[in-house]
């Protein structure tokens, strides 16, 4: 019908009944003796691969995996090569292998995942009225859903279908048609009324003008810091935030230069200050920068215009994605305790407490100093 025939036609190219053509349409509902309700839907409300959400695994990611795994490669493999959450190749995996061979069907595992997205949305709290109390009544003194999901497995150690994992309990919460659960303000500790979207990693953006480019975005070069040149940045901040002084550490050397921010650490003193301490270094040594997603970056567009060097940004709250800079300012704290008012210190003051960093033995360097790698690299380029 969608290629223009009428119904009649299309059932007679099919080769069913006309009516059997209008329950596929229009979908049906049976009522047993037993007052039962079957309710068959429309064909046209299946599940179609091209219209669910991009966080399903798909029919091309699920061969991708059959494929991986026939080659031996692991599942965090699999995971980096899909840029999705090992956890989610794990469970795949887990529940959609064959039983008896253990091996993985890409077209077997689509089917069942189809099946799945088409099953009944009512949860399991709502149509168990006895689960529903007893997660409610929890729920009043307070209790977490991962402590109840814990306590379920205590109280019906012998009822698996009674266990549920504290999300389930969450979305009957949020969802009251999934779970009829009661939703005060009081309920969860956020005191949220409604879930927060979370969206995948290539999705997010910073909050700046010009969103610039995440982490994930880096060339594969500056993960395994190999290549010198690739810097990490971050302020440290002063009484009452109201000064801060610039940390940049390269990823690879551990070569730390401090950036001077006497008149403030606005946007426009950061992206200045910048632009002057990267002017000092030969190109080949600066190749990129990676920053949190603090306001004072939001210039970064005019400092790569500057420069040319490209300003890569964590995700929100995971400063370990700057793992280096994060142990450097740790460093740093024994020189410029919190409380202290940074603006007090001058340029001087602060390259002499980078050169005493600069010169400390390191173990991740073999006991080598950043200055004596650092210094070698330089006179290699120029």
């Amino acid at each position: 019908m969608a290629q223009g025939m009428s119904n009649s036609a299309a059932c007679r190219e099919v080769g069913v009944n006309r009516k059997t053509g209008n329950r596929w349409r229009y979908g049906r509902k049976i009522v047993d003796r037993a007052g039962n309700v079957r309710v068959y839907a429309p064909i046209t409300e299946q599940p179609d691969d091209d219209a669910i959400s991009p966080r399903f695994l798909s029919e091309d990611e699920r061969i991708v995996i059959a494929d991986m795994l026939r080659a031996g490669a692991s599942l965090r493999a699999i995971s980096r090569e899909l840029k999705r959450s090992p956890a989610t190749i794990s469970r795949e995996v887990r529940r959609n292998r064959d039983e008896r061979t253990g091996k993985y069907h890409p077209f077997r595992a689509q089917r069942r995942a189809a099946v799945r997205r088409a099953r009944s949305k009512e949860g399991k709290v709502r149509r168990d009225p006895e689960l529903k109390t007893y997660i409610q009544q929890r729920l009043d003194q307070r209790w977490s859903p991962e402590q109840i999901s814990q306590d379920l497995r205590t109280a019906f150690p012998d009822e698996p279908d009674r266990h549920l994992a504290h999300e389930t309990i969450y979305q009957a919460i949020y969802l009251s048609y999934r779970g009829g659960l009661e939703r005060q303000p009081e309920t969860l500790r956020t005191g949220r009324q409604a879930r927060r979207r979370r969206r995948r990693g290539d999705e997010r953006a910073t909050r700046f003008i010009d969103p610039g480019k995440l982490i994930h975005q880096r060339p594969s070069d500056v993960d395994d810091r190999q290549v010198p040149g690739h810097w990490e940045g971050d302020l440290i901040v002063g009484q009452g935030t109201r000064s801060a002084i610039g940390t940049l550490v390269d990823r690879t050397t551990r070569y730390v230069m401090l950036l001077h921010l006497p008149d403030g650490k606005t946007s426009e003193h950061v992206r200045d200050a910048l632009i002057e301490t990267f002017a000092g270094l030969p190109r080949e040594l600066a190749c990129s920068l990676t920053w949190d997603q603090g306001s004072e970056m939001s210039r970064h567009d005019e400092f790569t215009a500057a420069t040319g060097i490209p300003v890569y940004f964590c995700e929100p709250a995971s400063p370990w994605q700057r793992g280096s800079n994060e142990n450097t300012n740790g460093l740093l704290r024994q020189y410029f305790p919190k409380g202290t008012d940074l603006s007090s210190f001058t340029a001087e003051q602060l390259d002499a407490v980078a050169a005493q960093l600069n010169s400390r033995p390191r173990k991740i360097l073999g006991w080598q100093t950043p200055a004596e790698l650092f210094a070698k690299l330089v006179a290699t380029v120029e």
